[in-house]
């Protein structure tokens, strides 16, 4: 079973998120949301259309979704079969957060390495997400 197939975002924790924003917009030129991220798109040979995103995103200081880790930042991979994914995590003795999401947006779960930092597994859902 293929594990990861790609990374769908990048969270990292800001103490100021807007003024932060504001820098990567002024002098990065991200175009940054209000809900302080943005998603950039990708395509594949097969799919010149945009067919998917990375999401790219500030999050305040005390986020909820990094849990207990104490790192800055939380990447999103992109999988295949969560559920299954997680069963053999769980098999492997990682440390698999007993929660899971599941929304329009696709499947969640959470992992944490060995390092103390959080992971997110994400199941994309079958057809288009909402905008």
């Amino acid at each position: 079973m293929k594990r990861v197939t790609g990374i769908g975002g990048v969270f990292f924790k800001a103490k100021d998120p807007k003024a932060l924003a504001d820098w990567y917009r002024i002098h990065l030129g991200i175009d940054v949301q209000p809900w302080c991220g943005t998603s950039f798109p990708w395509h594949r040979p097969e799919a010149p259309e945009p067919h998917g995103a990375t999401v790219w995103s500030i999050q305040e200081e005390n986020a909820e979704m990094f849990g207990e880790s104490p790192a800055p930042f939380m990447i999103n991979y992109r999988v295949t079969d969560l559920d299954s994914l997680l069963a053999i995590l769980r098999e492997e003795g990682c440390a698999v957060d007993d929660k899971t999401d599941s929304s329009a947006y696709g499947k969640f779960g959470w992992v944490t390495d060995p390092e103390g930092n959080r992971v997110e597994l994400w199941e994309p859902p079958d057809g288009p997400m909402p905008a």
